[in-house]
């Protein structure tokens, strides 16, 4: 008997990003991996039907570490965007000036 592989959510996620974010092929990030391309496939759907931030989770409910460093994510996730923006204002203005 074959005991199943489970994957963590990171691995998920970075497997997703592979397509989503980078431009792989479902095919390509899944032979990459080594991973099946309809799990992949499963990923990707269960990720986009998701509306608040809890794709795969697992069991039960996150514990309250989890969630504080969902949280500090999404956080350093925003900051590194306003961050750019800011820089990229910075090169406009200063262009603007000269």
């Amino acid at each position: 008997m074959t005991k199943r592989k489970q994957y963590s959510k990171e691995f998920k996620l970075d497997a997703i990003n592979l397509v989503l974010e980078q431009g792989y092929t479902r095919a390509e990030a899944a032979k990459s991996l080594e991973i099946n391309l309809s799990q992949l496939g499963r990923w990707i759907k269960e990720f986009r039907e998701d509306s608040d931030g809890q794709a795969f989770r697992g069991n039960g409910k996150l514990t309250p570490e989890q969630e504080e460093i969902r949280k500090l994510k999404a956080q350093v996730k925003q900051l590194e965007l306003e961050k750019r923006i800011l820089k990229e204002a910075t090169v406009f203005f200063a262009k603007e000036t000269k």
